[in-house]
């Protein structure tokens, strides 16, 4: 059985190294990966207000920003979802399919957050808060190995076979919306069968994580003439699995998307815009109606 005294926390790197001589959870080459990221706080504030490192990062829409040669290529597609909170009843039915086809065994883990919230006139409503897929990403811009991009498309990928472990993303993200795998998982996925089965590898230990859009869906669903967003297969499996419509997804390059004309018959606001982020993720304000 674990001895719960021994186990590292997030942030323990220093004492990782006594927990087992034979199977630590954490080796020396680990911690000289990830050490680092812990201090660079103030460092990286600054760099993401100052820009990135250099012209391969964030350059516009609908040109992949990956900084591996393929910035010129443009996209006719351009992702994006709206999250109706006026409509949500925080079932939680949309944490469950992420998990269950993204394989998130583990609760600490995951990529999709919803929790009870109040306005400031006293209005109930579930906060609904996946990876805002920036179109000026902040997480993009601190990467030292091109570990993440923002894809031609709007989606900002994660390449975890290039991922160091470094967290720069993670701490510049202002959405806290990337998880650090501190450990490899064992757990069961008990999301597994009842609400999907994992389309995805399990990510391995050192590697920040978070939600894609289920990419996997939508590349697939496009190569076999489907619409994400309007065909099931080919759209993320938190959309699918909303009983109420609270979760629309599209290409809004396209007018009759669906997330398209959701965005012309509401009034959306997305999070911190001041930030000059460009978040593709659209919020419709909860009401009163909801409570």
């Amino acid at each position: 059985m674990e001895d719960k005294k021994n186990t590292p926390k997030p942030g323990d790197e220093g004492e990782a190294q006594t927990t087992s001589k034979e199977n630590p959870l954490l080796t020396r080459r680990d911690v000289l990966k990830i050490g680092g990221a812990t201090l660079a706080t103030a460092a990286l504030t600054q760099l993401v207000i100052s820009g990135p490192f250099s012209s391969d990062a964030v350059q516009g829409i609908g040109r992949d920003t990956h900084n591996n040669g393929h910035g010129d290529e443009i996209s006719k597609y351009q992702w994006n979802m709206v999250i109706d909170l006026s409509r949500c009843i925080g079932c939680g039915y949309c944490v469950k399919a992420c998990q269950a086809v993204n394989d998130v065994p583990d609760d600490e883990m995951r990529w999709n957050i919803v929790f009870p919230e109040r306005t400031e006139v006293g209005v109930d409503f579930y906060m609904n808060r996946p990876c805002q897929h920036c179109q000026e990403a902040p997480c993009t811009r601190v990467c030292p190995v091109g570990a993440t991009w923002v894809r031609a498309d709007g989606i900002v990928a994660m390449d975890y076979d290039r991922c160091i472990g470094c967290r720069y993303c993670q701490v510049a993200c202002p959405y806290d919306v990337r998880r650090f795998n501190w450990r490899p998982s064992e757990n069961e996925n008990l999301n597994v069968p009842q609400w999907g089965s994992p389309e995805v590898e399990r990510r391995p230990r050192g590697v920040v994580e978070k939600c894609t859009f289920s990419v996997q869906r939508i590349d697939r669903g496009l190569s076999q003439s489907l619409t994400p967003g309007v065909d099931r297969a080919a759209t993320p499996a938190c959309v699918n699995a909303c009983p109420v419509g609270a979760r629309i997804f599209g290409n809004i390059f396209d007018a009759e998307s669906p997330v398209t004309k959701y965005l012309k018959e509401h009034e959306t606001f997305r999070l911190r815009e001041e930030w000059g982020t460009q978040p593709k993720v659209h919020y419709v304000r909860p009401t009163n109606g909801r409570s």
